[in-house]
C-alpha cells in the first residue's frame, strides 16, 4: 500500500486517540463530581474503546502503530524501511498534538495551554517504564500468536494499565508531548516529558529483546532503505 495512505490512517488514528484521551478526560471530571476515581474509570475505558475501533478498522492499512516507540521497534525488527519509520513518527507526533487541539476545541476550551500537572519521581518513571514494556510485548506476542486478537488484546491491556500504574500509563513517545500541551486532567508538565519518552524507549526495547529471545527469527536492523 502507498506510504502516503499508511501515513494518512496512523495521522488520523493518532489524532482521534488523542482527541478521545484528553476529550474523556474532560468529561470525566465534569461528571464525576470530583471523583477522580469516576473520571480515571471513564477516561480508561473511553480510551480502551477508542483503541479497539481504531486498531481493528486501521491495522490493515497502516499496521495501527499510533506510537513512536512501536515503530521504532517495529523498525529495529526489520519490518520497515528507515524513511516509513521517521514518516510514520512525525505523523503521530503532529497528529497527537493535533487530536489535544481537537479535544480543547470541542470543549470551548484554550487551545494550547501548558501543562501543570506534575508527574515525576522515581515511581513514576518505572511505571511508565512498565506500562511501554507491557504494550509492547503485548503487541510483538499477539501479533505472532493471536493476531486477530490484537485490537482487544491492546485495548485491554491499556483499560488495566491505567489503573496498575502510578502513572496512568501514558506507554507512548507522541502522546506524552501532546499531552503537554493540556492542563486538563490528562495533562503533564511539558518538564516531565523528557523522562517520561526515555523510560517509555527503554520499555520498549526491553520488550523487544524479550520476545526475542523466545523468537529467535527475530531479523533485527534487516531493511536499511
Amino acid at each position: 500500500m502507498a506510504l502516503s495512505r499508511k501515513l494518512l490512517a496512523e495521522f488520523i488514528g493518532t489524532m482521534l486517540l488523542l482527541a478521545c484521551l484528553v476529550g474523556s478526560g474532560i468529561m470525566g471530571v465534569k461528571l464525576s463530581q470530583g471523583n477522580d476515581a469516576i473520571a480515571l474509570l471513564a477516561n480508561a475505558g473511553a480510551t480502551a474503546g477508542i483503541l479497539y475501533v481504531l486498531i481493528a478498522v486501521l491495522g490493515p492499512i497502516s499496521g495501527a502503530h499510533f506510537n513512536p516507540a512501536v515503530t521504532l521497534v517495529m523498525r529495529l525488527r526489520g519490518e520497515m524501511g528507515n524513511r516509513e519509520a521517521m514518516t510514520y513518527i512525525a505523523a503521530q507526533i503532529v497528529a497527537a498534538i493535533t487530536g489535544v487541539l481537537l479535544a480543547h476545541a470541542m470543549f470551548d476550551l484554550p487551545l494550547i495551554q501548558p501543562g501543570t500537572h506534575i508527574r515525576t519521581g522515581s515511581a513514576q518513571w518505572l511505571s511508565e517504564g512498565v506500562a511501554t514494556f507491557g504494550l509492547v510485548l503485548t503487541i510483538l506476542l499477539g501479533v505472532r500468536h493471536r493476531p486477530a486478537a490484537v485490537p482487544a488484546l491492546v485495548a485491554s491491556y491499556i483499560f488495566a494499565a491505567y489503573w496498575f500504574t502510578a502513572s496512568t500509563s501514558f506507554a507512548n513517545p507522541a502522546v506524552t508531548i501532546a499531552r503537554s500541551l493540556t492542563q486538563t486532567f490528562a495533562g503533564i508538565r511539558p518538564e516531565d516529558v523528557f523522562a517520561f519518552v526515555c523510560v517509555q524507549l527503554f520499555g520498549a526495547l526491553l520488550a523487544m529483546a524479550v520476545v526475542s529471545l523466545w523468537h529467535s527469527d527475530t531479523n533485527v536492523f534487516l531493511r536499511t532503505d
